[in-house]
């Protein structure tokens, strides 16, 4: 069994779900995740992956809304981006620079909340201050690389589906384990993109796992994947 849908604590004011295993006493390893653009906090593929998280490897699990996404509000200059890549996307244009200029715009924001959500979820009794991962992909890569790279907390990281150019000074200052997914017949991000990220990783332990495959087709057998890897890292 496992314990669902606990709010992030209020002080942090960010629309937050914490899953933790049922009747879980004491300090685990936490797991935080990042979701995609245009997704929330409880999309389908992230509570899968967080029940399997809690119920197999007895960790807490917390994922919360990016800025613009969810119940997050959203702002004029928020809404004139999303609609320029939404027209990009229709016509079959390049919105590699729309996407990078949205990310940016996000990501000041969310890496500041994302420390205010791990210190506060720290203090709880039954998550505590144990070993810290995060999971990404996508739009939650983009937003994760800048937070990783400022969290000493962070230990080990699965991400991917992303090859934003602004990423590559953050990822470069990250040397914690690495998995690092790349879908080879990616529409949104240019396989050349995906893999000059991974290549910016300083990490010591990063390992790429490229599937055949468009943006949203990456194989259930990477969440097994991920599964052993925290496991491995966080105990």
């Amino acid at each position: 069994m496992v314990r669902l849908r606990r709010r992030v604590p209020p002080r942090a004011k960010i629309p937050g779900v914490l899953w933790t295993p049922d009747g879980a006493v004491g300090a685990r390893p936490l797991i935080l995740m990042g979701h995609g653009g245009g997704r929330h906090k409880s999309a389908p593929g992230m509570v899968a992956r967080a029940r399997r998280y809690a119920a197999e490897c007895g960790f807490a699990v917390a994922a919360v809304d990016a800025p613009a996404h969810g119940e997050r509000p959203r702002s004029a200059e928020h809404d004139r981006i999303i609609a320029e890549m939404r027209t990009h996307a229709q016509t079959g244009k390049d919105a590699t620079s729309v996407v990078a200029a949205f990310h940016a715009l996000l990501a000041d924001q969310a890496v500041l909340e994302w420390r205010a959500v791990l210190a506060a979820l720290q203090e709880l009794d039954h998550v505590g201050a144990g070993p810290v991962g995060f999971w990404g992909v996508s739009m939650g890569c983009a937003l994760g690389v800048p937070f990783i790279a400022s969290e000493p907390r962070v230990r080990a990281v699965v991400l991917g589906l992303s090859g934003v150019p602004t990423s590559a000074e953050a990822a470069a200052r990250i040397t914690v384990p690495l998995e690092f997914l790349v879908q080879w017949d990616d529409e949104r991000v240019p396989r050349e993109a995906s893999l000059g990220l991974f290549d910016a990783f300083a990490s010591p332990e990063k390992t790429l796992h490229a599937n055949p495959g468009k943006h949203a087709e990456v194989p259930a057998f990477e969440l097994d994947s991920s599964l052993r890897f925290f496991a491995r890292h966080l105990g």
